[in-house]
């Protein structure tokens, strides 16, 4: 199966995908997205879930139960709960994180959004915010930018702005790492 899309590429992005036309077809494409975002904050938060997922030592059927148990807790059901579970089943948690990316992905698109992930050494002001808003969305003639944004010190300073499969690094420590190559060659 050949595609354009780099989306369907993947094993992630064709269940996302295939997610996706379901939530379209029973008009929950919003109510799928919010569960699936509070389960990415409850894989974001907690280590043993991490575990559960990316581990081959669970059996399908461990998982399966586990993840039945955690979703019926959390509230989660419906098209994303029986996705979840699905997953479990078929051996594929391990890449649940980037089948809800892709999920969130086509669901921007279809909204007329592209997501922006913005990292940056500091917090950024509204008014930092705003101006590279305005920057984005002229580079992707005038769509709505919806921007993820997180503080990564290591950066020392700078930005980098992630947007599909481009990717631009002004950071500090990028410039420094970049410097320090170009000495290593003079000498």
């Amino acid at each position: 199966m050949a595609t354009e899309d780099p989306i369907m590429a993947t094993v992630a992005g064709r269940y996302a995908s295939a997610l996706f036309d379901l939530a379209t077809e029973a008009r929950q494409v919003a109510d799928v997205e919010a569960q699936l975002a509070k389960f990415q904050a409850m894989l974001d938060g907690s280590k043993d879930l991490q575990r559960l997922v990316a581990s081959p030592a669970f059996s399908a059927e461990e998982q399966t139960r586990a993840m039945t148990a955690l979703l019926a807790k959390a509230g989660i059901g419906g098209l994303a709960g029986n996705f979840l579970r699905l997953i479990a089943r078929n051996r594929r948690l391990f890449a649940a994180a980037d089948m809800m990316k892709s999920f969130r992905t086509l669901a921007a698109r279809a909204r007329g959004e592209v997501d922006a992930e913005v990292i940056s050494a500091f917090p950024l002001d509204t008014k930092q915010l705003e101006a590279l808003n305005d920057t984005l969305r002229a580079s992707v003639g005038g769509k709505q930018i919806k921007m993820n944004t997180r503080v990564d010190p290591s950066l020392l300073g700078g930005l980098v702005v992630k947007m599909g499969s481009r990717m631009v690094d002004s950071s500090l420590r990028t410039k420094l790492a970049s410097l320090k190559t170009r000495l290593k060659e003079v000498r």
